[in-house]
């Protein structure tokens, strides 16, 4: 798996970047502010890349936005000092799958990097609930509706839909369905590309502003 690491602290990077290769990832890049980041993330195409917010010359939410636009099947993990509910819902919205406080511990940085890289949105404890939050806070504003209009899904498809609105991770979804991983991986991918959407946290967006997760609560 290819991964590239960006913090404006030497050692810091130098760390988990250490911490990546030593569990078998290949670290193809690192970089320590904004602008390298995104000259280097373009050429060295990684999968994940493991991205600090304060950084020099541009923000990190900036770095996460052009990066994403460059290339949507990059998976971002934010991994920040900070656990502001602004600074979440920020990078969120620039485009990050998950996001983690610098407090985690090294297995749990290195669970989430083989998250993200399959599109599990990973967070920090407390933080998911959140972002779900906020997207259905904006389901209810007006203009916010998904575009296009929903494609004709399949029950399945939907189905899986309605569990990734719950917030639920791959794992958990086939557990509750009797269903590969893989399987649902392909479920969530096929119906990705019937809606034009790049990545589960604009799914997540999706479902909630079709009532979908409210749909699933009823039927709970």
């Amino acid at each position: 798996m290819r991964v590239m690491v960006v913090d404006d602290h030497p050692m810091w990077r130098d760390g988990v970047a250490r911490d990546l290769a030593e569990a078998g990832f290949a670290v193809v890049a690192t970089a320590g502010d904004g602008e390298e980041a995104v000259r280097r993330a373009r050429a060295s195409t990684p999968q994940v890349v493991v991205l600090d917010l304060n950084l020099p010359s541009l923000s990190g939410a900036e770095v996460c936005r052009q990066v994403v636009a460059a290339d949507p099947a990059v998976r971002v993990l934010v991994l920040s000092a900070s656990g502001e509910h602004a600074d979440v819902l920020e990078a969120v919205k620039s485009g990050a799958t998950g996001y983690l406080v610098k407090s985690a511990g090294r297995e749990e940085l290195l669970d989430a990097v083989r998250r993200t890289a399959v599109g599990d949105p990973v967070f920090t404890p407390g933080l998911a609930g959140l972002v779900l939050g906020e997207f259905r806070r904006l389901a209810t504003e007006p203009g916010t509706s998904a575009e296009p209009a929903a494609p004709q899904l399949t029950p399945r498809e939907t189905e899986v839909l309605r569990l990734v609105a719950k917030g639920l991770s791959y794992r958990q979804i086939a557990d509750r369905l009797v269903l590969s991983h893989r399987t649902v991986q392909n479920h969530v991918q096929n119906t990705l590309g019937k809606l034009q959407l790049h990545n589960r946290v604009e799914l997540v967006r999706y479902a909630i502003e079709q009532g979908l997760d409210e749909e699933l609560g009823r039927g709970e």
